[in-house]
């Protein structure tokens, strides 16, 4: 059980062993909700809420993940229990590969497996819209000649390639979401990734959605002993989780489905954003309270109750990133004791 407390004012403290939640009411009564703490996985706390050191211990005892969040969904950061579970190995490992080809191996797998999800996904649209075939054929080859190209490149070091790796993705994400654009409803078409603020409903959504999937792949990787910090593509700034943001790649198409089922199926209006301006004054949109708990509620079923075949087990989507981040550790291991042999 996840718990996402995002509205202004919640309290989150301990009554009787169990997370309590506190909540002033209009009326001005109090709304206690508790909740076991056996139970709870993680809790997100969005800035404007605030919870007791007392429910930290017991976050702390009981293995529970606290992930603070920007109201837009942004990690800011984490409260974790001290029992990682990681090797110094592991994280020697790590960083010999992100020197190495090791390194590379692993990044064009990554790009590889999401454009093939991108690929995957509009040809599961394309079933049941004839109607825009010519398009979805027309984006479906474009996508498939760069994966060639992914495919095709090889070098020492990722440093060697990293700047053909990211404008072949980002010419493959500018072709899948014009067609996600163009396959919506008229009223919720948009033109292009935008974020800080996002510019329409569906970027607001996007961009919410994977907030909590950047929560749920470092909370994957530091329990498989992997550092968040130390990346392969992304450049290893002054406190940038880049190794979060390589991971991820190829379960980004789990945040895009379900922001796409939510606006295909028009579950999506009006009262679920609200109006966010950037720094220069031009027009945004934010997503509210409504427009969270919405998305939510569908990511977690999405994530936790829908089951997908993964290597020959049914498993939760959740289940699926963490044994993947297993198994990247434990090939970082065996890699690097074979090239010491």
């Amino acid at each position: 059980m996840q718990l996402h407390i995002n509205t202004y004012g919640t309290y989150v403290h301990v009554k009787d062993q169990m997370f309590d939640i506190r909540l002033r009411e209009k009326d001005g009564q109090i709304k206690s909700t508790p909740y076991s703490a056996q139970k709870v996985t993680h809790i997100i706390m969005a800035t404007g809420t605030s919870l007791s050191t007392d429910a930290i211990r017991l976050a702390m005892q009981n293995n529970v993940d606290i992930v603070f969040v920007e109201q837009d969904g942004d990690p800011i950061g984490r409260v974790w229990h001290s029992k990682l579970g990681s090797t110094t190995k592991i994280r020697k490992a790590q960083l010999e590969a992100s020197l190495s080809a090791v390194g590379v191996r692993w990044i064009k797998s990554w790009l590889l497996t999401k454009i093939d999800n991108q690929l995957q996904f509009i040809k599961d649209l394309k079933k049941h819209r004839p109607q825009h075939a010519d398009f979805l054929n027309d984006k479906l080859a474009r996508l498939e000649a760069l994966c060639v190209s992914v495919n095709t490149l090889d070098a020492p070091r990722v440093a060697d390639l990293a700047e053909t790796l990211r404008g072949l993705e980002g010419t493959a994400g500018r072709l899948y979401f014009e067609t996600l654009s163009y396959v919506l409803p008229p009223e919720y078409r948009f033109n292009g990734r935008s974020s800080r603020p996002a510019r329409d409903a569906f970027n607001a959504f996007l961009n919410y959605a994977y907030g909590i999937l950047y929560s749920k792949t470092e909370k994957s990787l530091i329990i498989a002993g992997i550092d968040p910090y130390v990346g392969f593509l992304h450049r290893d700034d002054y406190n940038q989780l880049s190794m979060v943001y390589d991971f991820i790649e190829p379960y980004r198409c789990y945040a895009d489905e379900v922001v796409f089922r939510l606006f295909s199926a028009k579950k999506v209006n009006k009262t679920h954003t609200s109006p966010l301006a950037n720094r220069n004054g031009e027009p945004g949109a934010t997503l509210n309270a409504e427009g969270k708990a919405l998305l939510v509620t569908a990511f977690n079923a999405f994530m936790d109750d829908d089951p997908i075949r993964h290597r020959g087990r049914n498993l939760c989507r959740s289940h699926v990133m963490q044994l993947d981040a297993h198994q990247f550790a434990n090939e970082l291991i065996q890699k690097s004791e074979r090239a010491k042999d």
